[in-house]
């Protein structure tokens, strides 16, 4: 299966941008506005873009705001479902070889890392197959990682408008007689408000992701 990584330019885009281009905060107005505002009253207004994030930090983002599909038992999932837990939202599906389940061991291995901490994180697994990933496959998929992990599978028009409001790519490959599906492989992280916070690459360890998890925890 082809990966959308940091390592291979083309799949690094975000509809036709690389992720640092389109995710960058300091790129836009407001940032420069932040950063104006700093010169004249110090250096207080820009605390947020000061902090040393392992993440690509989208905090403001005018997408990932909000998904609605539902679980693996059928239950309609959204953000708000989640309020009071730091969320971690991955794109996949089930039959991936290598990127999947690299990220989601990565997920059980950060829960453990931040200690009692973990409790307060939720994964959510988006599959980007629903036709082959049914509501079983994924209990079971999932529940292979940890019993709390949360799949959500809609349908191929729902799955679709959810990955465009994540900026999220897949593809079907065809592979003989079956097909693999290339996606990106960010993983969202939200804070407890459902306010989308970082874009965690898959090249960053669970010791970053962990880390970038308590300075948003101290945060708030």
């Amino acid at each position: 299966m082809s990966v959308i990584s940091p390592a291979r330019p083309r799949r690094t885009r975000l509809f036709g941008r690389t992720a640092s281009e389109a995710l960058a905060p300091c790129a836009s107005r407001r940032a420069l506005g932040v950063a104006l505002a700093a010169l004249v009253f110090g250096t207080g207004g820009c605390d947020k873009f000061k902090r040393r994030f392992q993440g690509i930090d989208i905090t403001g983002a005018d997408y990932a705001r909000d998904f609605l599909l539902p679980d693996a038992n059928g239950v309609e999932r959204s953000l708000a479902d989640f309020r009071g837990k730091y969320v971690l939202l991955f794109f996949g599906y089930a039959q991936c070889p290598d990127v999947c389940p690299t990220a989601l061991s990565r997920a059980v291995e950060v829960r453990r890392l931040l200690g009692t901490d973990g409790a307060k994180v939720q994964v959510v697994f988006i599959t980007v197959d629903p036709e082959r990933d049914t509501p079983g496959v994924l209990r079971e998929y999932l529940a292979a990682f940890d019993p709390s992990f949360i799949a959500l599978r809609g349908t191929v028009e729902q799955t679709a408008k959810t990955a465009r409001e994540f900026k999220a790519f897949y593809q079907k490959v065809p592979t003989g007689s079956s097909y693999a599906m290339d996606h990106s492989a960010l993983t969202y992280v939200f804070d407890t408000s459902g306010k989308v916070r970082l874009a965690m690459r898959h090249a960053d360890t669970a010791q970053q992701i962990a880390n970038d998890l308590r300075q948003l925890m101290s945060a708030s």
